[in-house]
């Protein structure tokens, strides 16, 4: 592995509601996660991110989640996989008919929060994410969760016609199976700069990281997320890109 891609969750704004500095992260990305307004934004804030990742020259992604507002999509709903299909397909077309009246282009999907945790753990739910994607454009990627186990998954996208990009993250622990720890749990999400760093290179040039269990896990991956929601996640951000560029993973 020679190149990790990065990601990071924009336009998560509603309204006269601010989240994140979308305006300070958005040169440091190589792809933007652009919310549909399931979860958070609306169709002002979609039309104004898509035109600040294209004035960067940054991939555009659809980031659908559960009907969840309130929530900020990180509750699991009870949606039938049928119905998840079709809200990956709703937003998906949103994002897109914003997209073409910019003129951009919709690169990939990445589910958002509790709906992406999901269907790690219920492939029945990623087999509707990959039939919501797939009825849109089967030359979309699909973000998934790296894993221990990538075969299984990697199986379904073939079966669907998907390319796969498959994502860690610099400021998240994981479990030996190589999930995410649940952010209700203590010591879920990394604060420490320095860690978040050494965690994004580990990833990069394939060594293992520690997980919460104790034991080391590698995980191989395509993209890596990292976030933008205070200053403190701007300079862990800025800190990731550069340590990245020194040692041509980037």
């Amino acid at each position: 592995m020679t190149q990790l891609l990065l990601n990071a969750d924009v336009g998560e704004s509603l309204g006269p509601w601010v989240m994140g500095n979308d305006a300070a992260l958005m040169p440091m990305l190589d792809l933007a996660n652009i919310a549909c307004g399931f979860h958070a934004s609306d169709p002002d804030i979609m039309r104004a991110t898509v035109r600040l990742a294209s004035t960067h020259g940054v991939m555009i992604g659809a980031h659908p989640a559960y009907p969840d507002l309130v929530g900020f999509g990180r509750r699991s709903m009870a949606c039938t996989p049928e119905q998840v299909e079709n809200l990956v397909l709703y937003q998906v077309g949103a994002l897109s008919a914003t997209c073409k009246a910019e003129g951009a282009q919709l690169h990939y999907v990445k589910p958002h929060g509790a709906l992406y945790n999901d269907m790690a753990g219920d492939h029945d739910l990623l087999a509707a994410v990959m039939r919501g994607v797939q009825a849109f454009d089967s030359g979309l990627v699909l973000v998934v969760p790296a894993t221990n186990e990538p075969e299984p998954v990697r199986v379904m996208a073939k079966e669907y016609g998907l390319q796969l990009w498959f994502e860690v993250f610099a400021d998240r622990a994981y479990h030996q199976n190589g999930r995410l720890v649940s952010r209700s749990k203590k010591g879920a999400v990394h604060h420490d700069q320095k860690l978040i760093v050494e965690q994004a290179i580990r990833f990069a040039e394939g060594l293992p990281i520690q997980t919460v269990e104790g034991q080391d896990l590698i995980l191989q991956a395509d993209t890596l997320c990292v976030h933008g929601d205070n200053e403190a996640s701007i300079l862990a951000a800025q800190a990731i890109r550069a340590a990245l560029a020194k040692t041509d993973h980037l």
